[in-house]
């Protein structure tokens, strides 16, 4: 069984939060957080790029709440 995403991130900041250490912990939190920027954007891309198979770039930007152009700055991925 798959975990729900609010299982899977309560289990990251459990295990995050039991390392002892508060330095080593600030640093991997640190590097989780900037592993999970990197992730979710890619994510969002594949999103945008799957929703307009049969929409427009405008309405892809309806759902992620921003223009045409823009949705399809953030399917290739772009800041």
């Amino acid at each position: 069984m798959t975990p729900s995403p609010d299982d899977a991130r309560r289990t990251l900041i459990a295990t995050l939060d039991a390392i002892s250490d508060p330095v080593e912990r600030l640093r991997e939190a640190t590097a989780q957080e900037e592993q999970l920027k990197v992730e979710f954007k890619e994510l969002r891309a594949r999103i945008a790029r799957e929703l307009k198979n049969d929409r427009t770039w405008d309405q892809v930007g309806e759902y992620f709440g921003v223009t045409g152009s823009r949705a399809e700055q953030i399917s290739r991925a772009s800041r």
